[in-house]
């Protein structure tokens, strides 16, 4: 992928109305569940970012029949539970986590072998944290040391249901057990001590597979019944709440911007940002409330909020907005007071160590960070205090290309990235999208 070095020059009001696309941790679901079915699932809405069509050509290498229509309408002939063919090719997974662990564990209980790779970013996030609950399963994994792709996956031959206890919040690692219980006999148990995003459990029920979901003393307790026969769906994918974060967080810190955010599903494993803004005393409503798919979703309205106020974000919300603190610390530093976020360790193994990117372009920037292993706080500046003026580095990591660029908008001088190709993988149409709005974006020479 070319480097495309890109700068964000401050910019006049933001309005208009923001398309923002289709919810990335759904559509990775529908293709990998609809290839999990048997017969036709037809899919609206979903997101055609590099990480979701490197899962599309890895359920195609599985044996699956997946097919484009355009305009976001897709369908996937599945092979059934237990139905995947060994594929002919290493499975390029690009720079997604969320698509290599939750297909690894779609395969894991499938007497095959796959071997998985990504980008440099993908190559160097830990793996263990999967590879070792598909092991009770009795799947074998060979991978570089620490756990790090490329890695080769041998599907338990005989596979049998696990009961496992996810030590840190982590919606892939429960999604990936969950899918390798798919094919195993009897029942597999996920505890999750914090709740994380749900789509998986939500979308399973809606496949047809039987789960049960309780809380207890040890926490969230959720039951899967092994070997059901899947049914194909019809799935409307919400447009995604973490690529709404953008034109939002950007329309709070850009005096005059009034910004409407169409048909945001706000599943509340996925709402603390919103949450967290509204409690700094963000302009921030919710219009047009109703329900889709099973998910609730609404029309967001984002206005200029010169007010907002540093908050303590507390740590039992992390799992909800985990891919939002990069762009919260931006409306941070334009709020008055500190803002601290604590139990966000995970942030350390992102895409990139998001605390460390955020935190080194920040103090480029002009701006007070103070940091810990699961910990930092920013210290805001007040609205059009923000000198920016830096070239911040993105770590090949969408959401820290994107939040550099949003802080550019409000800023007093423009803010660089060195590469902001990588915001491709999830909000393909960001820059016309902000533009449209008012940004100033633009590519510049390296």
């Amino acid at each position: 992928m070319p480097v495309i070095p890109m700068t964000s020059t401050p910019c006049g009001p933001l309005t208009g109305v923001a398309e923002v696309p289709g919810d990335k941790s759904i559509s990775h679901r529908s293709l990998i569940l609809g290839a999990m079915a048997v017969g036709e699932t037809r899919i609206t809405g979903l997101l055609e970012g590099d990480d979701v069509l490197d899962t599309a050509r890895a359920m195609r290498a599985f044996g699956a029949e997946v097919t484009n229509h355009g305009g976001g309408s897709w369908s996937v002939h599945g092979v059934g539970v237990g139905g995947f063919g060994e594929p002919d090719q290493v499975i390029d997974c690009g720079n997604s986590g969320t698509g290599v662990r939750l297909i690894m564990g779609a395969m894991a209980t499938s007497p095959i072998t796959a071997t998985f790779t990504g980008d440099a970013s993908l190559n160097g996030r830990p793996m263990a944290r999967i590879t070792d609950p598909l092991a009770l399963f009795g799947t074998q994994s060979v991978g570089r040391d620490g756990g790090r792709l490329p890695m080769t996956i041998v599907g338990a031959p005989d596979p049998v249901p696990v009961c496992y206890s996810v030590p840190v919040p982590s919606a892939q690692v429960k999604s990936a057990v969950l899918l390798a219980g798919l094919n195993a006999p009897g029942q597999t148990v996920v505890i999750e001590r914090e709740a994380t995003r749900d789509h998986t459990e939500r979308m399973l029920v809606g496949f047809g597979a039987e789960v049960t979901v309780e809380q207890t003393d040890q926490g969230r307790v959720i039951t899967l019944t092994g070997q059901p026969e899947l049914k194909p769906q019809t799935i409307a994918v919400p447009r995604d709440p973490s690529s709404a974060a953008f034109p939002v967080c950007a329309a709070l810190i850009v005096p005059g911007s009034d910004v409407l955010v169409p048909g945001i599903g706000l599943n509340p494993t996925r709402a603390g940002l919103f949450t967290t803004l509204r409690e700094m005393g963000a302009d921030l409503t919710y219009e047009n409330e109703r329900t889709e798919g099973g998910e609730p979703v609404a029309d967001l309205r984002a206005r200029f909020s010169p007010d907002m106020k540093g908050i303590n974000v507390p740590p039992e919300r992390a799992a909800s907005m985990i891919d939002e603190y990069p762009v919260l610390s931006v409306v941070a530093a334009h709020a008055t007071g500190i803002t601290m976020m604590t139990g966000v360790r995970e942030l350390r193994v992102k895409e990139s160590d998001r605390i460390a990117a955020m935190a080194d372009g920040l103090r480029a920037c002009g701006i007070s960070v103070e940091d810990g292993e699961d910990w930092w706080s920013v210290t805001g500046m007040g609205p059009k205090s923000v000198p920016g003026g830096a070239t911040c580095v993105s770590h090949l990591d969408h959401r820290i290309a994107m939040s550099f660029m949003v802080l550019g908008m409000g800023a007093q001088n423009p803010v660089s990235v060195d590469d902001g190709s990588p915001i491709a993988t999830s909000f393909p149409i960001f820059e016309p999208l902000m533009g449209g709005l008012g940004a100033n974006l633009s590519r510049t020479s390296g």
